[in-house]
């Protein structure tokens, strides 16, 4: 399922014009069940934190095109600056769930300082390099039941650090 921008309360309106008039749809995984807005629809892969500086409150949506995915940051919150990353083809993301049922099963999730420290504690072992200074949050992107990468700002620009295995 994909819901129109205008289905997320928790989006400014300007961030909604912004993904309507970029042709975005939100997917919504297939274990969708919180948060809901107002009406009791399920609502997925809208996310808020501090992506890009401890100080400033960004939101990243996972905007769905021509049957591909990509993560729109909206820096300070606002469709002024829009960073775009990690596009994927939706088919990288499906898999069977229950009763060959197929579904979506990618998902966005804030990941903090503390979070990303304990996934690179548990590759030390695999020589996995020391991530950069952790002074803000990460933006997880999961491929639901499997494996995530978590997409870190830094020096003007998007690290692919280790997520979750």
């Amino acid at each position: 399922m994909r819901l129109a921008p205008d289905a997320f309360d928790n989006l400014p309106v300007e961030i909604q014009n912004e993904l309507t008039a970029r042709g975005c749809t939100i997917p919504q995984t297939f274990y969708a069940r919180y948060p809901q807005d107002s009406k009791g629809v399920v609502q997925d892969n809208v996310i808020q934190g501090s992506f890009t500086q401890a100080d400033q409150t960004d939101i990243a949506v996972l905007c769905s095109r021509k049957r591909a995915s990509s993560i729109l940051v909206f820096r300070g919150g606002a469709a002024a600056e829009v960073d775009e990353l990690a596009s994927e083809p939706d088919v990288h993301y499906l898999q069977g769930i229950v009763n060959g049922e197929i579904g979506f099963s990618r998902a966005l999730g804030a990941a903090s300082p503390e979070y990303i420290r304990s996934c690179y504690e548990a590759l030390e072992a695999h020589g996995v390099p020391e991530p950069p200074p952790l002074d803000h949050e990460g933006i997880e992107d999961h491929f639901v039941g499997k494996a995530s990468t978590i997409w870190f700002w830094e020096g003007g620009k998007w690290l692919r650090l280790a997520g979750a295995d």
